[in-house]
């Protein structure tokens, strides 16, 4: 939970394996979430190894983001730590992978993908669907972005120097972040920004998604507002907001698309 990838938009997947996390990780700017606070939080496999995150929004549905697509996906739901089981977790096997017709990899446009899962979810305390929205978010909305991406733990290195150790942890972390004005992140990303994406982050920067959190949720005030899709990198020391597939603006999309199917 650093923030996304590459200079040139980076993206939040294609990460090693998971190693071992230390009590003091921290996403950058975050903290490790209260287990299943985040009931709505899906975790993507790709042969068995950690590749995106995920939203729940219906029984049968995911929605995550369209640069997250891979060949032989499996979806966990109702984790926290991805190196225990501790009782609810849910493994669940995919049937349909159907990212938007119109997604641009180069230039990150229509970032979304829907995942139908081959048995429904079994909904419980631990495991539900989020909202999804009936408006759009607002400049300054409160929001939280969850994930099991790149986090910095904030100790001094090795050497002495101050620099953050950034490393994968086994537990999901949260951070909570702000919905940037369109003007100010264009600022940031001219001539990059459409009107399907919306930026996040806290003043300063040092909070955001990193890789890793590609496809999760932003989440303000209960309702799923945004996809985890690309930012500046590093992220752990870009000041700059991350960039989030704006959910609003597809509901259409995803509403007959499930239909559908």
């Amino acid at each position: 939970m650093g923030r996304r990838l590459e200079k040139a938009p980076v993206l939040r997947d294609s990460l090693p394996p998971h190693p071992i996390a230390q009590d003091n990780d921290k996403v950058l700017g975050g903290e490790e979430c209260a287990p299943h606070s985040q009931p709505w939080q899906v975790a993507l496999f790709e042969h068995g190894r950690f590749n995106c995150g995920a939203s729940l929004i219906a029984p049968y549905w995911v929605l995550s983001a369209a640069h997250c697509q891979t060949r032989f996906m499996r979806a966990r739901l109702g984790e926290h730590n991805l190196r225990k089981r501790d009782g609810p977790e849910q493994f669940l096997t995919i049937s349909r992978v159907i990212p938007h017709p119109n997604y641009e990899a180069r230039d990150h446009h229509h970032d979304v993908m829907l995942v139908r899962l081959h048995q429904p979810a079994r909904i419980s305390r631990q495991v539900r669907p989020i909202a999804l929205p009936t408006r759009c978010p607002n400049p300054g909305e409160a929001c939280l972005v969850s994930g099991w991406g790149l986090v910095s733990d904030n100790k001094p290195a090795s050497t002495g120097h101050p620099k953050p150790q950034v490393n994968l942890p086994d537990t999901l972390h949260c951070a909570n972040i702000s919905i940037i004005s369109t003007a100010s992140c264009n600022k940031e990303y001219p001539g990059r920004l459409t009107d399907t994406m919306v930026c996040a982050g806290v003043e300063g920067g040092g909070t955001d998604s990193c890789e890793g959190d590609s496809g999760g949720p932003l989440v303000c005030g209960g309702v799923l507002q945004g996809i985890v899709s690309w930012g500046d990198v590093p992220c752990d020391t870009t000041t700059k907001p991350g960039v989030y597939t704006k959910v609003c603006h597809y509901m259409e999309w995803i509403r007959e698309t499930m239909k559908r199917n």
